[in-house]
């Protein structure tokens, strides 16, 4: 079956709007997450629901329709409006029924892991949003997540390493936002090791197991190389 009229321009809106960004989140990255996204939604049980499966296609397409701002952080929208709008403004340009664009703003705006730092629960109940913020995070562990995470930081010309940093814990909202000072390797510590524990879907832990696993083995070899060990 072919994709739909609304999924191809979706893609190309996609395409245009990440086209310049670095790696770590150009329009490859929206398109694995999508593909993560509906083999997740898949596994539990969505798939005899088509509107559930278009909600985590176009949310899953669009969570990360992002500018980045002058210190390299990204912000997600709706917090920026003009970006925010963009979403929406095309729902509505392609008649997508209100409560499905309701969901796919809703899932978008709460998928933020800065919002679960500091213990806050998301507001999105719907079954689409642990389908489509599991795929999310998926792509930000394993091998792919490693070589976002070190893409993003070579971007922002961050340190890639020093044991004299070491990494923050018991973060606040504010204090994760403000990554002055920090390493590449220490996101890893901060965020990426604990978003195996933060998944929402059976399948989503099923998958991030292998993904943490692989993290930690590399991490082992990453500090008895640095240390001249290995």
């Amino acid at each position: 079956m072919g994709k739909s009229e609304i999924i191809v321009k979706a893609e190309k809106l996609v395409e245009s709007a990440m086209k310049g960004n670095d790696a770590s989140h150009d329009a490859a990255h929206a398109f694995r997450v999508r593909d993560l996204a509906l083999s997740l939604a898949r596994e539990e049980g969505l798939a005899t629901s088509p509107d559930s499966m278009l909600i985590v296609e176009l949310a899953s397409l669009l969570h990360d329709i992002v500018r980045f701002s002058a210190n390299g952080f990204a912000f997600r929208k709706p917090r920026d409006p003009s970006e925010g709008k963009i979403v929406e403004d095309f729902l509505v340009k392609e008649g997508v029924d209100d409560d499905i664009k309701t969901r796919i703003l809703n899932i978008i705006k709460g998928m933020g892991f800065k919002e679960e730092v500091g213990g806050l629960k998301p507001s999105t109940h719907y079954p689409e949003f642990g389908v489509v913020q599991d795929a999310d995070r998926l792509d930000a562990i394993g091998a792919i997540g490693i070589a976002r995470c070190f893409t993003f930081g070579g971007s922002r010309n961050r340190v890639l390493h020093d044991p004299n940093i070491k990494p923050r814990s018991d973060l606040s909202k504010e204090k994760y936002m403000n990554k002055d000072e920090q390493t590449t390797v220490n996101h890893f510590h901060e965020k990426l090791l604990k978003l195996k524990e933060l998944m929402k879907t059976k399948a989503g832990q099923r998958r991030a197991e292998r993904r943490h696993k692989f993290m930690e083995e590399f991490l082992q070899e990453f500090y008895e190389e640095w240390d001249g060990r290995a």
